[in-house]
């Protein structure tokens, strides 16, 4: 099972680099995994890391883009719940890298 190493601490992933533990999930990890991603962590991407966090607490899912982009909507403002503002800040797929480094599973469906 692939991993990685950040502070002294190993952190297992699953193949698509997922954090398998989600309790491991933090701050310096999202960063981590951000890097691997080539996303540069702004407060709009944390925005949506933390919106995401808490819609898992909530649901206990990861949504994908479409359910995403309507949830946004209704929390954080039309101009910020749709497609083009979220690929703009997540480029891999707002749905996917963003729970990536949200610490959360892969969306399932269509990510």
């Amino acid at each position: 099972m692939p991993s990685f190493e950040l502070n002294g601490h190993t952190y297992e992933t699953d193949e698509d680099g997922y954090l398998v533990n989600l309790s491991d999930w933090s701050e310096a990890v999202a960063k981590h995994l951000a890097e691997t991603e080539s996303v540069d962590m702004t407060e709009s991407h944390w925005e949506v890391v933390n919106f995401l966090r808490e819609y898992y607490e909530e649901y206990k899912i990861a949504p994908m883009i479409r359910i995403l982009t309507k949830a946004i909507g209704k929390k954080l403002g039309k101009e910020k719940g749709n497609t083009k503002y979220l690929y703009d800040l997540y480029p891999g797929g707002p749905a996917k890298q963003a729970c990536k480094i949200a610490g959360l599973p892969k969306p399932t469906g269509c990510v």
